[in-house]
């Protein structure tokens, strides 16, 4: 039996510390030997140049980062987080969803304030791209959604958008109630 990776499976499973005893009766083996085992996995984790530490907090061990790593785990996470979407983006994103093809002059129209950020932002992130011009003064832009944005949303093609009447009938329901 690989005692190693049953005990790697469930320190990454359970994400906090883990009593060694806990580990010990789950592996049916002496605490002793658990300690011996996760020992040599320390050493591994150590030498094999990882992203990942074993550290001990009193009677518990638990999987870490590397603290040399931080800065990089700490970029990544906000490039993440810069891709949820605020309540203008999202408004702005149905927007074009629902009404594609639309100018952005159509946009703001509907919301009642200046979009420009919001489509460069959902441009971006590619959720909408540039459909064509309109063939009067200014040749204004026309925007619709990409593929992205069907991934994104879960939707095989946007006919698979829920109806926009079926909504409103559920919220004046839900209203009532």
């Amino acid at each position: 039996m690989n005692y190693k990776a049953i005990i790697e499976a469930i320190l990454f499973a359970w994400g906090d510390p883990v009593k060694v005893s806990d580990l010990a009766k789950i592996l049916e083996i002496k605490e002793s030997e658990t300690n011996l085992i996760i020992d040599e996995m320390e050493m591994e984790f150590k030498f094999e140049n990882r992203g990942l530490r074993i550290i001990r907090i009193n009677d518990s061990i638990q999987i870490s980062t590397k603290p040399e790593l931080y800065s990089y785990i700490n970029n990544f996470i906000k490039d993440k987080k810069k891709k949820n979407l605020s309540n203008a983006a999202l408004e702005t994103l149905s927007i074009i969803a629902y009404k594609q093809p639309v100018t952005k002059l159509e946009i703001e129209e509907i919301r009642g304030v200046k979009c420009d950020g919001t489509i460069k932002l959902l441009n971006d992130l590619n959720f909408i791209e540039e459909k064509g011009r309109l063939d009067r003064i200014g040749k204004p832009i026309i925007y619709g959604t990409t593929n992205d944005f069907l991934k994104k949303f879960g939707l095989e093609k946007i006919e698979d958008l829920p109806k926009i009447d079926e909504s409103f009938e559920e919220i004046s329901f839900l209203e009532e109630k």
